[in-house]
């Protein structure tokens, strides 16, 4: 049965209006695993007795305005209306972040540099350009002219690249991590120290013509350890909430 619409387009719209829009839009689930992460969260949060401080509060809002440019009280209150949020709900949401990282410390900051080491090849990273083609015989024909220098790499992508931005950027990737690559691929790069350019390389997705431009040792920086932390976190996270049987019976 179609529910009532109501016709006057300046009607308030309630909680039920925005329950029954997210489950047309096969929102709920996601929704619900956001209020068992919260939930998971805060009960690990009291059993370790982690009670951030006024002063903790403060500097990790400072942080988030900092990170999301809100550089007055004027962009400030712009951004918490386009979202519909509250004062009290923006010092929540700092709440909540901040004791994300604080309970993703507790459980598993003394575990980071183990894991590190452990899997330093998967953080080793490189910088590359790429151009896939569909032809090998095309591919070996570019690749012993770019080795000869009868063609640049730029000149390659310019007409082989249908990507905009990747062909203005003469096929320049960036920063690649091994474990993000096929290993058909991070085999061939991380073989190599000095910058190259490889041979075609076949995979399932096409000719990958690549042009190394440097191959970075993997070293244990903030970004990393945070990423590191962040997956960690994440996956115990999950494990936890699929663990416990109250979050598979949630119902609204």
């Amino acid at each position: 049965m179609v529910p009532n619409v109501n016709s006057d387009p300046c009607a308030k719209i309630s909680d039920r209006d925005l329950i029954y829009e997210a489950k047309l839009k096969g929102k709920i689930p996601e929704l619900m695993q956001g209020v068992a992460r919260r939930q998971t969260i805060e009960s690990q949060v009291r059993l370790a007795g982690i009670s951030p401080t006024v002063e903790d509060l403060q500097a990790a809002a400072d942080h988030f305005r900092l990170v999301h440019q809100l550089e007055s009280t004027e962009a400030t209150k712009k951004w918490l209306d386009e979202r519909f949020l509250s004062l009290d709900d923006f010092e929540d949401l700092i709440t909540q972040n901040l004791l994300s990282e604080r309970l993703a410390e507790h459980l598993f900051g003394d575990r980071v540099e183990n894991l590190f080491y452990q899997n330093l090849l998967d953080y080793s990273a490189a910088t590359i350009y790429e151009v896939i083609l569909e032809d090998y015989d095309l591919a070996m024909e570019i690749y012993y002219s770019l080795q000869e220098g009868d063609l640049s790499f730029a000149d390659v992508a310019q007409q082989y690249i249908t990507v905009p931005e990747l062909r203005r950027h003469g096929g320049y990737v960036g920063k690649v991590v091994r474990k993000q690559l096929r290993p058909e691929l991070a085999a061939a790069i991380f073989a190599i120290e000095q910058p190259q350019l490889l041979e075609p390389i076949v995979t399932a997705v096409g000719i990958h013509l690549i042009q190394v431009e440097e191959v970075i040792k993997p070293q244990l920086d903030e970004p990393l350890r945070q990423q590191i932390l962040t997956e960690l976190f994440d996956r115990w996270l999950a494990e936890t909430i699929a663990a416990n049987p109250e979050y598979s019976q949630l119902q609204l």
